[in-house]
This record gives C-alpha cells, structure tokens and sequence, in this order.
C-alpha cells in the first residue's frame, strides 16, 4: 500500500543562511501576489482565466525587470503559482475562500521546494543555501517528492518532508472492536466504560497567557519590548499546541494498536465551534483526533467507522432499544421501558458500537453526504 507520510524536523540556520530563508519567502510572497493582480486584470479584460503555463511564461520576462528573483530558487517561484492555481481550484469548487493578498507580517516565512533536498547525516542540504544543521530524531522512509521550509510563530525554524511510503502491514490484528462516544465532559468514552478526561491545556494556561498578552498591550507600539512581549506569547501558544498534540498522538496510537475497527460519531464540528462552547470544543480539538484516528488507522489496515450526526445514541436504550427524552444536563438516567440504569456517555459509547458494527455488515461503512462524496477528505500527511 502507497501511503503519504510528512516528517517534520527543527533546523537551526546561521545567520547568514536565515537572511536567504527570509529573501526566499519574501520572493514567494512576491511572485503570489504578482500572479494574484495579472489574474485579476486578465480577467477584467477579457473575461477568461489566465492559466498556470501562461503566468509561467510571464514569469520568465518578469525575472529580467526584477533582477532580485533570479537570487531565489527558480522551483520555490514555480511552486508559487502552483500554490495559486490550486487556490483557485479550491474556490471555484467552494472549498475555500477567494485568495487573498500575502503580506509580510500577516504571512508565515515558508517557501516549498520540490526536489534536490536531501538528509546529510544531522543536516540537510538545501539548494542555493547549502548545509542547515538540523534535529534528525527518525530517519526519512520512502521518496521525497517535496520539501516545505517554515519558520513557526515561535521563531524556530522547521522542514516537513513530503514522501510517498510502500507500507508493509505489520501490526498484529486484536480482532476486537470499540464503540467511542467523544465529548466535553469526558474526551472519550469507550463501551467498556473506560474514560479519558479532557486535557484542557488551554484552559489550564490561559492565566499566563493573560498576564503575557498584558503585557504586550502595556508595551509601546514598535517598540523591541513589545516585539520581545509578542515573542513570549507565541510561544506559549506554541506550548499549548504541542502538549495537545502530543497527547492526541499517544491517545490515537493507542486505540489503533488495540482495536481492529473503532466505532465513532461524527460531529458537526463546525457547527459547535460556533456555540457558546466555543472555546472549549476548540480546546478539545475533536477533529484533529479523529483525523489522526483515520489516517492511523489506514497505516495499520485498520478501520474507522463513521456513525451519523442524527443518530440518536445518547437518547436511545442500549437493553431494549426505547427512546428517552433527555435534557444535556442528564448525565445518568433510568430506561422508562426496561428499568435499566444508564451513564449517558457510557450508553452511547455502546449504541455507537452496535450501529458502526451494523454499517460494516451492510457495507455502508463510508460515511457520505447528500451529493454522495466523503464528507471529509481523507489525507494521511501527517506527523505519525
């Protein structure tokens, strides 16, 4: 099986090779928005769209006037208008918004090359910057097919590999089975009754990060203890998403490595974030966990079953099938047509188990929406 794999690494440039990183992001940031104002006026001209090959074309003859972009990686320019042409794309299908304009202090430093990077020893080799000493804690697998240089808000410098993996299946299959209901309360719930309770990592440093952000609205606009204060407050953003990360990683792991198929609801996640329980659906990060559920899952020929938004699991007896009205502040409840006393978490966890168990025997597993596509786009590059 061809699977996508990404491998981040942290990179520590001098400082002469960290002025080319910025020159090259600034060059990128250039051609995007270049390319963005030719589309604009072609269109308004002649009504058409003005193609990939075309703006490459122009590129050429832009290259000459603004002598500044021969000193950048002729494929980081290139890979600029990709990036536009497939910002389009994504509009045009309604998956994204309309392109905007890349400014200097509102856009990450990134810029991506296709080919020629390579992993020296504790380096990597990047073209028309040389030898960048780097944090290699896993080795490379399969072919790199891209390379993306990014410095994060925190000021560190990171590399993702972009490569395309043989994978042999080597996790031993448990043949068991789970039923996960997800929420605020506990982050997960299984049918065992086992539960995981939420981190809550932003929450448990939103103090200092209060005190932090004072002090950057107390600093003088410009001003280097402001940058400084600034600095401070990204990397305590920073903390916060890795611990989370880290978390979800391990928990994930987790279950792939002891069931065969996992049972889950699908949340209307965007719909929740917008609720008064915004903050802490944010926190949670429900749909960061169920995507690194699917593409472990994958990785380890194991499978993840999607149970509908509209099923009622909470609400519905797991002994005799009744359904029961509930308020959300019902936590525990007793069965009006069997007696049975329930946890609500633990009942649905269950519900869900049988209707994900009831999909697979159908074969209708995949969950779809009204136009018939997946309702989320499978993708499995990501950190393992």
């Amino acid at each position: 099986m061809d699977i996508v794999k990404c491998f981040r690494y942290r990179i520590t440039p001098s400082a002469e090779q960290e002025q080319k990183f910025f020159q090259f992001a600034g060059c990128r940031r250039y051609v995007w928005n270049w390319a963005l104002n030719r589309k604009k006026e072609y269109y308004a001209e002649h009504q058409t769209n003005l193609n990939y090959n075309s703006l490459a074309n122009e590129l050429v003859q832009l290259k000459k006037t603004q002598t500044f972009l021969k000193e950048c990686h002729s494929q980081i320019l290139q890979q600029s208008l990709m990036d536009l042409d497939s910002a389009f794309k994504s509009f045009f299908k309604k998956k994204s918004k309309y392109p905007k304009i890349k400014k200097k202090f509102s856009c990450p430093n990134a810029f991506r090359i296709p080919q020629n990077v390579f992993v020296v020893n504790d380096c990597v080799s990047i073209p028309k910057i040389g030898i960048v000493k780097a944090v290699i804690h896993r080795p490379l697998e399969g072919d790199v097919k891209s390379a993306t240089i990014k410095q994060d808000t925190d000021g560190y410098w990171y590399i993702t590999f972009v490569c395309h993996v043989e994978k042999i299946i080597v996790v031993p299959s448990t043949n068991k089975c789970v039923g996960i209901d997800v929420g605020l309360e506990s982050f997960i719930t299984l049918d065992t009754g086992e539960k995981v309770k939420p981190p809550k990592f932003f929450r448990n440093g939103q103090k200092k990060l209060k005190k932090l952000q004072q002090k950057v609205s107390r600093a003088k606009k410009g001003s280097n203890n402001r940058n400084k204060a600034k600095a401070k407050v990204a990397k305590q953003h920073c903390k916060t998403r890795n611990k989370r990360n880290d978390f979800l990683h391990k928990l994930s792991k987790k279950l792939v490595e002891q069931y065969d198929t996992i049972c889950i609801e699908d949340l209307n996640l965007k719909g929740l974030v917008k609720s008064k329980l915004a903050k802490s659906f944010a926190d949670a990060s429900l749909g960061t966990f169920l995507r690194m559920l699917e593409y472990k899952s994958q990785w380890a020929g194991k499978q993840v079953i999607k149970v509908g938004r509209f099923f009622a699991s909470s609400k519905t007896c797991h002994n005799c099938g009744y359904k029961q009205s509930l308020e959300l502040s019902d936590r525990k409840w007793v069965c009006d047509g069997c007696g049975t006393f329930h946890d609500r978490d633990i009942n649905a966890s269950q519900n869900i188990l049988s209707e994900g168990l009831r999909l697979v025997a159908s074969g209708i597993g995949d969950t779809q929406n009204a136009f018939g596509g997946d309702v989320r786009l499978v993708t499995t590059s990501c950190r393992q």
